[in-house]
């Protein structure tokens, strides 16, 4: 029997607020369509900032650090979709977003890509200013980590202030609810191309990482010529052309 499709989101909000609240209604929309829908609460997990070691750019393995991004990264791999949601603070991404964004991305997610084709949403939650920019950087980060990011109409973006107004949103709302449903319909038609083809995934890349082939990380891949791209040969010159 086919396991059934599993939406974990990632909620970057401090407290058990409006994100939570928006989250919840997003997993109703996903139960109507048979859907699992998990939420990783950043306030609940033990996340330490980036350290002074400043060896991230050239290190090969994963982030030394002992919390508990590594257990996350985890449950993201083994996700077919993941929401990105925080509420705007200080016109920005929520802190613990930004730090596990930072933790995850430098320290797990940008060796090999783990998050590659996965179907990616975003949602954030705003009085009123700066939730396009918070909605655009998570986004960003999405494409970054090659995942499928799905078009639904407006982004969903909810406005609120005080605890409930999410709710009261109508419009935000009504833009998650096309987010699930898109995101839904694209993990559907990727189950069923690895049902057919026995792939994982229609888009195909040769390279590890995005890093690969910069000069400033050549020491980085020097020594697994596997993921160094080849030079190309430089032309001969013409009779004309010879000193």
């Amino acid at each position: 029997m086919t396991a059934p499709l599993r939406i974990l989101a990632i909620n970057g909000s401090e407290r058990d607020g409006n994100t939570a609240d928006v989250l919840r209604y997003a997993a109703g929309v996903a139960a109507r369509r048979g859907v699992e829908f998990e939420t990783v609460d950043l306030r609940s997990v033990r996340m330490d900032r980036c350290g002074p070691c400043g060896d991230c750019n050239t290190r090969t393995v994963p982030c030394a650090v002992e919390d508990g991004v590594a257990d996350v990264v985890a449950r993201m791999i083994e996700a077919d979709g993941i929401v990105f949601a925080a509420p705007v603070h200080g016109f920005g991404t929520a802190s613990l977003m930004q730090t596990f964004i930072e933790r995850a991305g430098v320290g797990h997610l940008r060796f090999d890509r783990p998050l590659t084709n996965k179907v990616a949403g975003v949602v954030s939650v705003a009085r009123r200013y700066s939730g396009g920019e918070v909605w655009a950087q998570l986004t960003v980060n999405a494409l970054l980590n090659r995942m499928i990011v799905v078009g639904s109409g407006f982004p969903a973006t909810v406005h609120a202030l005080h605890r409930g107004d999410a709710l009261k949103d109508d419009e935000g709302l009504t833009n998650v609810s096309r987010l699930v449903d898109r995101m839904i319909d694209m993990m559907e038609l990727l189950a069923e191309h690895r049902r057919l083809t026995g792939q994982d995934g229609p888009i195909h890349t040769g390279e590890a990482n995005e890093r690969v082939g910069l000069a400033l990380n050549a020491a980085e891949f020097e020594d697994t010529p596997e993921t160094t791209p080849e030079l190309a040969p430089e032309p001969a010159l013409s009779a004309q052309a010879r000193p």
